[in-house]
């Protein structure tokens, strides 16, 4: 016999006599009716948001812009130099606003818009259109809705977040206006779509059965592929390998990536889209494998070089972050640790040696940590969500190496996709309105050059 939701709702809250009484009421109706003539049946009864879900995700929502504002914006601007630090704060402040506006207009419906399409959602949502503050959109339990509109701006933050992650690759060396042509180009070309082929139900690499919980491919290798991209057609900041480019402020650094760090349990425990079980799997998910990835770079870096430095604790605390994303809700705790440190010591030698050898100038490791930890999250998470290894576990007739497979193509389509479309883009921006300042204008300092202030003074 099937048992009302009403009477399970009681069910499960029954601590006082009067919950009790109301659960036997419940039943009591239930058995009355039972035994009634049957009748015509009754509509279904329409979905009504869950109220605990629907806090979670307004708070999961608003800990991911903080995330970005002033998390991301902090973290940057502590890692350039003191003549360029308001120029990053106002590039991440103003992609937040830009991107806003074109996931209300568009975006939304690019991505989420209800087309069959494998590569895009369709114009249905322009404008929001059909949006109301009765309309539910699905969460991954049967029956269970939060509001749309809530929904919107949880996804809007991810679509915002990312392509201010890509600014760090070239920071200290490009126009205002070609970021903010960049930008807009970029999300309506490479990200809405990506976010569409994995996250919509009707999406390419979705339908590929691909697990990317919180955004490995959508929003950190998409993020690190189009860095890498940028800053090699960018070119090197002038004085590269010359002048003294450290860090201005490692404390604004150290306050910046602990903003993201406490931001990103709404970015992956909300992914979850319900304050239940697996939230809370990718919540401790997200403590442990940053934790794992900050010991494993502050070990290497103390053998590698004889002393650990606090810029390597932040790289790290990131690295792990970046990992554990598409894994957050799929692994257990201590398979997070394990894919945490291996992605923290690969990022390691990416950033420490392989941008050296090859020569190209990532200013602040864009595509060293979140690239190259994306992608090792991404594979990583074919392994460790087996249940041998803690995990949720597998499909039915999927195997360890079909997953795998599966996670590596995804990865590879995210990379092309990315990578080529990011090429064309920065290539017409520099034609529309040129990539760089002139040499004397980043020598003096875009804070000042491009905004006509300074972050401090003497």
């Amino acid at each position: 016999m099937n048992i009302p939701t009403n009477f399970k709702k009681a069910a499960r809250t029954a601590l006082t006599g009067a919950a009790i009484l109301a659960a036997l009421g419940t039943v009591a109706a239930f058995a009355q009716d039972a035994a009634a003539p049957a009748v015509d049946a009754a509509p279904a009864a329409v979905p009504v948001p869950d109220k605990g879900d629907t806090t979670w995700m307004m708070v999961s929502t608003i800990i991911v812009l903080f995330m970005a504002l002033p998390g991301l914006a902090l973290f940057y601007g502590g890692l350039v130099r003191a003549k360029n630090m308001l120029s990053v704060l106002m590039q991440c402040t103003t992609i937040v606003a830009l991107v806003i506006v074109i996931w209300v207009v568009y975006g939304y419906s690019f991505a989420f818009g209800g087309s069959t399409s494998p590569y895009w959602g369709g114009l249905g949502k322009l404008f929001l259109a059909g949006v109301t503050p009765d309309s539910t959109a699905a969460t991954f339990s049967e029956g269970v809705v939060i509001p749309e509109l809530v929904f919107i701006c949880f996804q809007m933050t991810f679509a915002a977040i990312t392509p201010a992650l890509i600014i760090g690759a070239f920071a200290e060396r490009i126009k205002f206006s070609a970021v903010l042509l960049f930008v807009a180009l970029w999300v309506t070309f490479v990200y809405f779509p990506i976010a569409h082929m994995v996250w919509d139900a009707n999406g390419l690499i979705f339908g590929w059965g691909a697990l990317d919980f919180a955004g490995g491919t959508v929003v950190h290798i998409n993020a690190g592929i189009a860095a890498l991209v940028g800053c090699i057609l960018v070119g090197k900041r002038k004085g590269y390998g010359k002048d003294n480019m450290a860090p201005h402020s490692m404390t604004l650094t150290m306050v910046g990536a602990s903003i993201l760090w406490v931001g990103w349990f709404g970015f992956n425990a909300g992914s979850n889209l319900e304050a239940n079980g697996g939230a809370a799997l990718a919540m401790i998910n997200t403590f442990t494998a940053t934790a794992g990835a900050i010991l494993a770079w502050v070990i290497v870096e103390s053998i590698a070089r004889g002393k650990a430095s606090m810029l390597g604790a932040a790289s790290g605390m990131i690295a792990g972050l970046v990992a554990v994303t598409p894994a957050a809700g799929l692994v257990g705790p201590v398979g997070a640790i394990v894919l945490g440190a291996i992605a923290s010591v690969i990022c390691y030698y990416f950033v420490t040696v392989v941008k050296v050898k090859v020569g190209y100038d990532d200013s602040l490791d864009v595509f060293g940590i979140h690239g190259i930890g994306g992608i090792v999250g991404a594979i990583g998470t074919g392994i460790f969500v087996s249940e041998g290894l803690g995990g949720i576990g597998y499909a039915e007739g999927v195997t360890m190496g079909s997953q795998v497979w599966t996670q590596i193509l995804a990865v590879l389509v995210t990379v092309v996709w990315c990578g080529v479309i990011s090429a064309i883009l920065y290539k017409i921006v520099d034609a529309i309105v040129g990539l760089r300042p002139t040499p004397e204008a980043e020598s003096e300092g875009l804070d000042l050059t491009s905004h006509g202030e300074v972050a401090y003074h003497s």
